[in-house]
């Protein structure tokens, strides 16, 4: 019986781990989203249900996972340093900064909701961002990763912000 435990620990450590982005619904089923309006819908009041999310006037949704407490981007001219993923409800990653890499922009010239974001964030801030498409790429969308008309899901790491060059 020992052996079968050991093989067991993984299995159900690797499956908590594929499933912590979803709740369980109340018959015990993850709830499987796809690109459609209604799941779309569905995935922004499932997060902003969750406990410690903020949802501000705007629609942005976001959850603060580790509070930073370094400077704030003072303009949409400062110079923001960041780590990032952006996904689609269904999990498909469509841009990230490469490991151990960061990606540096200007606060304001970015999609609606990361410019809300940011002027929110301090250094050292990690948030999850849901994004619905008003304040992401609309009707649109972008290019052929992001159809029109989707919710975008971020892991943001604020790393520094600097004066514009």
């Amino acid at each position: 019986m020992q052996g079968k435990s050991v093989l067991i620990t993984p299995i159900l450590a690797l499956l908590a781990l594929t499933g912590c982005n979803k709740t369980a619904d109340a018959a015990g089923k993850m709830p499987h989203y796809d690109l459609s309006p209604a799941s779309n819908a569905k995935y922004l009041a499932d997060f902003a249900a969750k406990p410690g999310v903020i949802k501000t006037q705007d629609g942005l949704e976001y959850l603060i996972v580790k509070a930073g407490t370094g400077k704030a981007p003072q303009s949409g001219a400062d110079m923001v340093t960041v780590k990032y993923k952006g996904s689609l409800i269904n999990g498909k990653v469509f841009d990230q900064t490469a490991p151990g890499k960061t990606a540096t922009f200007p606060a304001g010239a970015l999609i609606p909701g990361w410019v809300e974001a940011l002027s929110l964030m301090k250094e050292g801030d990690v948030w999850q961002l849901v994004i619905p498409s008003q304040l992401g790429y609309g009707a649109e969308g972008a290019g052929r990763d992001i159809p029109g008309n989707q919710t975008l899901v971020f892991d943001l790491s604020l790393m520094t912000v600097a004066p514009p060059q």
